[in-house]
């Protein structure tokens, strides 16, 4: 008896193992982070995680990207052709330097060639402005300062104030731009300039553009708590924009981005008070209102998706995660992590709107 009990264990054995492999595959895929209301999100036409653009927040206009390629593959004219069709508005002048910059602080033999051939050149000073400003905080990395190394640090201060020269010729070079200045606001994070100089930086760029997204978001960074400001101070920046802006210019984003900064708490009951139910009206007629190609009108959108999502008013979210799908390079998902986990936040929480508005759709 003994002998049969022991040869049924033997043969048990791998059926155990088959059984706890499937349940392991069972698990693992049922906790999948994104996965939920997929089946609503594919119905909307929505786009799986793994087709999710981590790159961009929205597709780049029409002739950008190969001016990008140019770059990357050694190739300046492009870049200069794409600037000086560009000119002098403001929104997309300072989002497509950023994009040359982020190319040049990897690699800028094509912009030495483009400074040797064009010397003065206010465009090519600009990118240079600002690759000196990136290859700053990419030495620095991403980690927070305490995980940050004395090397890192040093190589951080010292790029950055080698930037200061460059911006001021940028600056020389092309008065009436504010890009230059508003690329100061990444020194003045840094180097922690006090507020009276950041003040200063910030009237010259108004001067200029008064109701420019970018510099409002690279400002509000500035004041918020975890650099160089506070909570109150960046909410009442944040405010003020957003109360003296046009309608259309996108500013109401910033009292979301402000909140979104500070919130430490662990449910969603902050993002439902009246307040904040009004900040998204206020933000939802804002870009209905705007122009269609504003390039940071898709980052507005992504922060309505979100907190529309987090209030409950799931059709209205879809009907915003429909205009961005596809591309996630935006808050508030960029702060969940590296390029999968993005996309991975960004899908649970649209899927889950997807299927609520499809259950709320359902006759009672």
């Amino acid at each position: 008896m003994t002998v049969l009990l022991w040869i049924l264990a033997v043969l048990a054995v791998p059926t155990l193992i088959f059984a706890l492999w499937m349940a392991g595959v069972f698990l693992k895929e049922f906790f999948k982070p994104g996965d939920g209301g997929s089946e609503a999100a594919e119905k909307l036409g929505l786009l799986p995680t793994e087709r999710q653009n981590t790159d961009l927040a929205a597709p780049l206009p029409a002739g950008w990207e190969a001016a990008l390629s140019a770059a990357r593959g050694g190739d300046w004219k492009p870049a200069a052709a794409l600037l000086e069709y560009i000119g002098r508005d403001w929104e997309r002048r300072s989002y497509a330097t950023s994009l040359l910059g982020d190319i040049a602080a990897e690699e800028d033999a094509w912009l030495l060639a483009w400074e040797a051939a064009r010397p003065d050149d206010p465009d090519a000073a600009l990118i240079r402005a600002r690759s000196t400003v990136d290859l700053a905080w990419n030495l620095r990395g991403a980690a927070l300062a305490k995980h940050t190394t004395r090397e890192q640090a040093e190589g951080f201060h010292r790029a950055l104030v080698r930037s200061r020269e460059e911006i001021a010729r940028a600056a020389a070079l092309n008065p009436y731009d504010p890009t230059p200045f508003m690329t100061e606001i990444w020194v003045a994070l840094g180097l922690g300039y006090p507020h009276s100089e950041m003040d200063k930086l910030w009237a010259e760029i108004t001067a200029r553009a008064p109701y420019h997204y970018e510099a409002h978001y690279s400002a509000l960074q500035y004041w918020c708590a975890k650099w160089r400001g506070s909570k109150e101070l960046a909410t009442a920046f944040a405010e003020r924009a957003a109360a003296t802006a046009p309608l259309g210019s996108l500013l109401t984003a910033f009292p979301l981005i402000a909140h979104f900064e500070h919130d430490e708490s662990s449910d969603s009951t902050a993002d439902r008070t009246p307040e904040m139910v009004a900040r998204v009206d206020a933000g939802l007629a804002d870009a209905a209102a705007a122009d269609p190609a504003h390039p940071r009108l898709p980052e507005l959108r992504h922060l309505l998706a979100y907190y529309l999502a987090l209030q409950d008013r799931d059709e209205a979210a879809i009907e915003q995660f429909k205009l961005v799908d596809g591309y996630v390079d935006a808050l508030p998902w960029t702060y969940q992590g590296d390029g999968p986990d993005v996309a991975a936040y960004y899908c649970r929480i649209r899927n889950a709107s997807a299927e609520a508005a499809a259950a709320q759709a359902q006759p009672s």
